[in-house]
Formats: structure tokens, C-alpha cells, sequence
């Protein structure tokens, strides 16, 4: 709005407001309106990692409660934060919405397909939006229940610079000036491994070669995410790489700090929706904690999902004629079992199922229950339980991908992840994978990407997809060993075994007051505190994923937690999958397809594909095989049919190699002549048998001996007079 259409607006809201009839949408807009009067377009810097990072504050989107124009080299994201004015009626959880946009102007790109326009979020960029969720979230009020939405817009990408980073950045630092109720800030580092050596915030041409691409967001005083995914990185490495990231996040923090001090607005009040003091009083007169105790301390999920539904009844019978309590019941007795169980853990060492701290749930694997697909197997830890399948593809059919970077363009490894509703008992259509479907198996596939065979030792695309069939806790770790064996039992030589576990924390009033808990089931990850999920094989660490719902946890925190996953994953491997599947198999299956590889000078690339790919297509029809040629000159044969593949290979050899005098050629008349036979030794490559060279004996016409469709040797005959290179097939018999 011009300043002339502000002072119009002022002008008209202090009148309407003198009369009371100011509308409630129009108010909102004149308040915005009137908080960005004064607003000052201000720029604040600082160097970080080597490069330079710009915040502009009121500058752009001057509407949103929040806006940071962030410039991190040429890198650009526009990041806002927006609150509703009122909280959404009928929900018992916080309303938070993230987003990560990528627009594909960002790398001088105009987006494929019919519309040319940015459609639904790539995975990438869904993957991006959870990493920013995961240490925002927790920092928002436990009772706020009114809608916020963080954005974030990459309008220009350079390479060196994350943009994935800096919109991690620009999210906090627009949440913080804003008049959002938020208990920041929070600051992210990414770092790499280069020989051995820890860089920060690594530039595109130290991701290519990094053993190690980690994310730390910390607050003041302790870390609060970490997602990595590391080429069996020791565990003593990649805490020293947290914390290192840790300190350089701290140096972001007073940066911060100082942004909000000077334009941060006021924290606006709002609705709380806790429920009342006096509520959970009168329901410990009704359902004591002893009662609730024997109704949550189970360790079949089934059975406590009744005893808790027979607590609710009778709960709601009680409070029958309390309309505001039966509005707020369900988070009630949610909040009841929550304190009940994080007692009972904390303070007595009690699991709801009875077993110990570091204890794991009963587990099973086996291999091969799914006929005829190319690998499968299964694994079960106490009620989660994963089915994997595994199929293997010619290269030509890995997964192209269009994004922002420009480094990756296609996927050789395919991981998918499903959750079915009747995994926990529920009933509802399936509409595809959501975003935590998305990022299951995004973290499963980062888990396994590292004992991968190289394209040149195992020349197939691998998609693995994991079937959920029962969950209660962890099913991406449980999709995670399942996968490692289906992969085994496909043939595919991996590495080393990986598996993976989730450990969970109950904290009490100080930062010493905590139990870490070994392979945490549904119950305990939804009261707890922490869902650290690791993966790896006997040598290190090949994913993280952390989720809290706390503000940070100590070091002592997540080296416990590391060394227990080291220790459960290990025990995993030993006693369940080693049983099961010890080591890759040593073939493909039967009904997978086969592979067959050569070389040829890239010269002759265009001799074997022909005109308008004649040639290739003639020897893939009548051979049934799939050939896949690189620029370099590296051919793949794919087929069922051994013999077929067999003849590929062999018609391609014929084509790109000159022929050798005296050697013994077979091919198929083609033609015939009076003056003798053209015979096709290769689809695309032919040779002449002169009338004198087809049989031992003198004979008037070619047709006496030879038929259209005949397939015979030849020998080669050398070069004639003309210069032309002759056979002979009475000289091969």
C-alpha cells in the first residue's frame, strides 16, 4: 500500500472504531497495517563458514507477522512466519504448518511437463520442510493452539551456499521478530567430511566427495535436531562433529539475538487451552493413579487402547453435566496416561511392558516369504513389523530427478516407505504417502545408501519398498533391517549388515534428571521426550534422526543415547538377522533379471544405435534383451533369457570390431545376387560371399545352394582387389 492508502485505512479504522462496528477481519488488517507504519527497511550481516549471510528485516512481505529476506552468498530465501488470530476450534494439538518451496527459476530452470509451473512439493522439498519442523516445533507453547505457518521461498540457489540452511535460519529469525509466541531462537550448521577432516556449511564441491552430510540445530544451550546420513562414520567422530557444529551455531544465536533486540515485536497473548488444574483433581477421584497405572502398563497395545476407552466412559459419565470439561476430555486423560507413564519410568524404572531399560523387544526375521519378486524378507520387533521387497532394473531405470540441485539427477536406489491404516487397527482410504511416510523412507534409504555395490560392480537400479503390516514404535528402523536382508536375499552385494533402533528419554526437573530408553514402542515415543533414531553397521554410523518435544538435550544425553544404539544394533544383527540371511547371495534370483557388460571405443556408439536407432532396436526385438549405452562407451545387456543375451552381446561385439582374416563368422542371407549372397552378420553389418566362394563345387546360380533366410559361416576372406573385405563359405566348412 502507498502512504497515502495507510493514512486512509488509520483514518478509517479510528473512526468505525469509535462506534464499535469495526468488523473483525478489517480490524486485523488495520492493526498489520498500523504495526508496519513504522516499520524501517534494516539489514544485518555476518560471516558465516567463509561466506557472507544477510538478513534484510522490512524490506518485503511486510503483512506477515514475521518476514526475513535471507542471503546467504547468492543463495536467496524469503522465510515469514504467520499466526491466526485465534486459535482453531476442536483440536488437542498445535497446528503448525511448514513449508519449503522450490522455485525452479532459482537455477535458471523453467519446469517440465504441460504447465510449466511449480506443482505439488518434491520429496526433496518435503524432506526439507520436516528438518525445519523438528527443532521448531518443541519451542512453541505446549497450550497454543491458534494456526501458524513458517514459508520458505528459494528464489535463487548457489551451490556453495544451502539453501536448505538457510531457509533453517530465515524460519527461526522470522518467528523470533514476529509477534509469534516462541521460545527461540535456534540456529542450523551443516557439515561435511573431506579426508577425514570436518568442514562447516560445505561448499557443492566438498557435498560431492563427503563421507558425511550432517544438520545440528541448537539452542543456547544444548542441540535440539540432528539428521545425518554418514559413510560408516565412528561414533566418537560424529559426536565431536555435533558439538563442533553446536559452538559455530552459538556464534549464529547472538546474531540473532542481536536482530531481535532491536526490531523483534512484542509476543502477542493468546488463548491458552491447557487444561484445567481442577479437572485433573476431580479425575484422580475417579480413575486413581493406581487404577490408571494397571490400565496403561500393558505390553500388548490392543489391550491398553480398551482399558483406556473404559477410563474415558467412565470419565465422561462423570462429567456429564460439565460441558467445558467434556470439551477438553480426550487431552485429559491423554494427559493423565502421559504423566502416569513418565512417573512410573522416571522415578521407578517401570516400562509399561515390563521390561528393562535397555531391554529390546522379542524379535524375528525371515527371508524369501514372497514368491517370485527378486529378494524379499521380513522383520518383526515386538508389534512392528515390516515386510520388504526389493526388484532390480536395468540402470535406464532409475528415478530422474528434477530439483533445485543440480549435482543429482537421477537415483539408482529407490527406498519407499507405506503405512497402512490397518497397521494400527484403524480404518481409513489410502491417498497415498503423507510426509511421514516420505521421511521413513528417506531415512531408511540414507541408512543403507553407504553399503551399496558401485554401478560398475552391480549394474542395476534397486527400488526396496518397505510394507508396514503392524506397528507400534520405530518402524523405520524395523524398515531399515528388514530392507538390509531383502537386499541380501536379492543378491544385491552389499558391504555390511545395517540395522537400526530408536532410543527414547523421560526427563525430569534438571538436566540430570533423565532415563534413556532402548527400542521405545509407540506409547513411550508419544509421553516421552525424545525419538533418536541410528543406523549402522559394526564399523559406524550410517544415519541419525532425532525428534524432541523438549528444548535441547545435554551431551551427556546424546553420547548415552549413541553408545546404546551401537549396542542394541549390534545385538540385532547377532541374534536376528545374522540367522536369518548371514551374507549376500551370491547370484540374482531366478526371476530377476540378469546383466552382462562390455566396453566399446565411444567412437562406435552410433554404428551399434544406427540410423534413427535401427540397429539397436533390431537386435533388442529379436533378441528380448533391454542394452543401455553410456557415453563412455559402457554397455549393459539386461535380460531373463540367458542365450538372448548372449546373442546381444555378441551382435554388438560383431558390429563394433573390424573383421579379422580367417576367422569364423556366422550370419543369415540377406540377400542374393547373380554374382553371389550379402550376408547379414550383425543387424547393420553385412558382407559379400562371391558365387565362386559358396560351395565346393562350380555351381550356375546362388539360388542352387542358398536361400533367403539361411544362416551359415563364413570365413573371412581378407580384402579383395576392389579393397573390399570377402568371405568365403566353403572355406569355413
Amino acid at each position: 500500500c502507498s502512504e497515502t492508502a495507510q493514512e486512509q485505512i488509520s483514518a478509517v479504522y479510528l473512526l468505525f472504531s469509535s462506534f464499535g462496528t469495526f468488523c473483525k477481519k478489517d480490524k486485523r488488517c488495520a492493526k498489520k497495517m498500523h504495526r508496519n507504519e513504522d516499520n524501517m527497511y534494516k539489514s544485518y550481516s555476518m560471516e558465516l563458514c567463509g561466506r557472507t549471510l544477510t538478513v534484510d528485516v522490512g524490506r518485503v512481505a511486510a503483512q506477515a507477522n514475521g518476514a526475513a529476506f535471507m542471503h546467504y552468498g547468492d543463495t536467496v530465501v524469503l522465510s515469514t512466519a504467520t499466526a491466526s488470530e485465534e486459535p482453531r476450534d476442536g483440536i488437542d494439538f498445535f497446528p503448525l504448518s511448514v513449508e519449503y518451496e522450490e522455485k525452479m527459476y532459482a537455477v535458471g530452470k523453467i519446469p517440465g511437463g504441460f504447465n510449466k509451473r511449480e506443482g505439488k512439493a518434491s520429496e526433496h522439498a518435503i524432506l526439507t520442510s520436516r528438518v525445519i519442523d523438528r527443532p521448531m516445533r518443541p519451542l512453541f507453547p505446549k497450550d497454543y493452539r491458534n494456526d501458524v505457518t513458517l514459508n520458505n521461498m528459494v528464489m535463487s540457489v548457489d551451490p556453495d551456499c544451502s539453501p536448505e540452511i538457510t531457509a533453517m535460519l530465515g524460519s527461526a529469525i522470522a518467528t523470533c521478530i514476529s509477534d509469534i509466541p516462541f521460545d527461540g531462537p535456534t540456529a542450523s550448521t551443516r557439515v561435511g567430511m573431506v579426508d577425514g577432516e570436518l568442514v562447516f556449511n560445505p561448499t557443492s564441491a566438498q557435498r560431492a566427495v563427503s563421507d558425511l552430510e550432517l544438520t545440528v540445530a541448537s539452542t543456547r544451550d544444548k542441540v535440539i535436531m540432528i539428521e545425518a546420513g554418514a559413510n560408516e562414520i565412528p561414533e566418537a567422530k560424529m559426536i565431536e562433529a555435533i558439538y563442533m557444529a553446536h559452538d559455530i551455531n552459538q556464534t549464529i544465536i547472538e546474531f540473532i539475538d542481536k536482530i531481535v533486540a532491536e526490531v523483534g515485536k512484542e509476543k502477542h497473548t493468546y488463548v491458552s487451552c491447557a487444561v484445567p488444574a481442577e479437572m485433573f483433581e476431580a479425575m484422580k477421584k475417579i480413575v486413581t493413579p493406581e487404577q490408571m497405572e494397571e490400565a496403561v502398563f500393558t505390553d500388548d497395545k490392543q489391550t491398553r487402547e480398551k482399558n483406556i476407552d473404559e477410563v474415558t466412559e467412565k470419565m465422561a459419565e462423570a462429567f456429564a453435566d460439565n460441558e467445558e470439561w467434556l470439551a477438553v476430555l480426550g487431552e485429559a486423560v491423554y494427559q493423565y496416561q502421559k504423566k502416569t507413564v513418565r512417573k512410573m519410568i522416571l522415578k521407578d524404572h517401570k516400562r509399561p511392558d515390563g521390561r528393562a531399560i535397555n531391554q529390546i523387544r522379542p524379535l524375528s526375521a525371515e527371508v524369501d516369504l514372497i514368491p517370485r519378486v527378486h529378494g524379499s524378507a521380513m522383520f518383526t520387533r515386538g508389534q512392528t513389523q515390516i515386510c520388504d521387497v526389493v526388484t532390480l532394473a536395468p540402470l535406464s531405470e532409475a528415478q530422474k530427478v528434477d530439483g533445485l540441485d543440480d549435482n543429482v539427477t537421477t537415483k539408482r536406489y529407490i527406498h519407499q516407505y507405506n503405512f497402512p491404516s490397518y497397521s494400527v487397527g484403524e480404518t481409513k482410504p489410502s491417498r497415498g504417502p503423507g510426509r511421514r511416510e516420505i521421511g521413513h523412507g528417506a531415512l531408511a534409504e540414507k541408512a543403507l545408501v553407504p553399503v551399496l555395490p558401485s554401478e560398475e560392480e552391480f549394474p542395476y537400479a534397486i527400488r526396496a519398498v518397505s510394507e508396514t503390516f503392524e506397528s507400534n514404535g520405530s518402524t523405520s528402523m524395523a524398515s531399515t533391517c528388514a530392507s538390509c536382508m531383502s537386499l541380501m536375499a536379492a543378491g544385491v552385494p552389499i558391504k555390511r549388515m545395517v540395522a537400526g533402533i530408536s532410543c527414547g528419554l523421560v526427563t525430569g526437573d534438571t538436566d540430570d534428571d533423565y532415563i534413556v530408553l532402548t527400542d521405545i514402542q509407540g506409547l513411550e515415543d508419544f509421553f516421552g521426550d525424545m525419538d533418536f533414531k541410528v543406523t549402522g553397521t559394526t564399523e559406524g554410523i550410517t544415519a541419525i534422526q532425532m525428534d524432541i518435544k523438549i528444548h535441547g538435550l545435554t551431551r551427556p544425553i546424546v553420547e548415552e543415547a549413541i553408545a546404546r544404539t551401537r549396542e542394541a544394533r549390534l545385538f540385532i544383527m547377532d541374534t536376528c538377522m545374522k540367522p536369518a540371511i548371514a551374507e549376500p547371495r551370491k547370484t540374482v534370483g531366478e526371476y530377476a533379471p540378469k546383466i552382462i557388460q562390455t566396453t566399446i571405443d565411444p567412437a562406435k556408439i552410433g554404428e551399434v544405435v544406427g540410423q534413427r536407432g535401427k540397429t539397436i532396436n533390431a537386435i533388442i526385438d529379436e533378441c528380448g534383451v533391454k542394452i543401455d549405452i553410456t557415453d563412455d562407451g559402457f554397455v549393459s545387456v539386461c535380460g531373463l533369457d540367458q542365450a538372448g543375451m548372449d546373442q546381444a552381446m555378441k551382435y554388438i561385439k560383431t558390429i563394433v570390431n573390424d573383421f579379422v582374416e580367417g576367422e569364423i563368422y556366422e550370419g543369415k542371407v540377406v540377400s542374393i545376387k547373380e554374382f553371389g549372397a550379402f550376408i547379414e552378420f550383425a543387424p547393420g553389418k553385412e558382407g559379400m560371399v562371391h558365387i565362386s566362394k559358396v560351395a565346393n563345387e562350380r555351381i550356375e546360380h546362388v539360388e542352387d545352394v542358398l536361400t533367403l533366410g539361411d544362416h551359415v559361416k563364413c570365413k573371412c576372406m581378407g580384402k579383395d582387389k576392389m579393397g573390399r573385405i570377402s568371405f568365403s563359405i566353403k572355406d569355413a566348412q
